[in-house]
């Protein structure tokens, strides 16, 4: 009997050992989502002042919108604060100054072509790697550019009413500091979007789709991407309708 319940005794030690947690190993909450996706590449392309991660099936881009270059749109004691010096002789401040924002986006992480299609919408449609909007070819009330576009400083950007900096032509800080070939961004729908120029020519709209768009390799794209690009002629970046489904931005 003695050595009935020693071994029972041994045994119940043993067991208790084998259920004892590895205190080098973290245990899962079973409620909290487990994700396995790298970010891409070619993420890799942003600022380091922006916040960029995969939640899910989304990237997830986070700016406050200050953009990482000087203007005539910082208050005049800025350190960022520089006067126009652009080519637009026509060039008017308008009477909005740049402030801080809080913007979130995020765009699908494996974008496809939408069966679909979806009209772009006032406001930001998309960002630039510094963490700028992309708005598209309208200025308010969905009229053309055509005043408007003398109001952008001497990077082709400016704020409106709530101070939120934004571009709707060719970047050309990023485009001057990056190459003219350069990816400059992401639309809502998660496909990249280039400068002007592919193979050492500069694009016009004849070159591109419907969508201001086409695929094929890029650098950060080896097997081939569906892929915007600015042109210097509206809609300069976007044809009115995204490639894919788009996804949200908030501020």
């Amino acid at each position: 009997m003695p050595n009935v319940i020693y071994h029972i005794f041994l045994a119940c030690i043993l067991l208790s050992i084998a259920c004892t947690p590895d205190p080098d190993e973290t245990p899962e909450d079973p409620e909290t989502p487990v994700n396995n996706a790298e970010l891409p590449a070619a993420f890799d392309n942003f600022t380091e002042d922006v916040s960029v991660y995969v939640d899910g099936s989304f990237v997830v881009i986070e700016s406050n919108g200050i953009p990482n270059h000087k203007s005539p749109y910082f208050a005049n004691g800025s350190d960022q604060y520089e006067a126009y010096n652009g080519t637009n002789a026509d060039f008017r401040l308008n009477p909005n100054r740049i402030s801080e924002q809080n913007l979130v986006f995020r765009i699908p992480l494996n974008p496809s072509e939408a069966s679909t299609k979806t009209s772009t919408a006032m406001g930001a449609m998309g960002v630039s790697v510094n963490g700028i909007p992309l708005f598209n070819q309208y200025a308010a009330g969905n009229a053309p550019l055509t005043n408007e576009i003398n109001s952008f400083d001497q990077y082709n950007g400016h704020p409106q009413n709530t101070g939120q900096y934004h571009y709707h032509i060719e970047p050309l800080f990023l485009t001057t500091n990056r190459g003219k070939s350069a990816l400059v961004g992401y639309l809502l729908d998660g496909f990249p979007v280039y400068g002007p120029e592919e193979d050492g020519k500069i694009l016009t709209n004849s070159d591109l789709d419907d969508y201001h768009g086409h695929s094929h390799v890029t650098p950060e794209y080896p097997e081939g991407v569906y892929h915007y690009h600015f042109t210097d002629a509206a809609p300069y970046l976007n044809g009115g309708q995204f490639f894919g489904s788009p996804g949200t931005v908030s501020r």
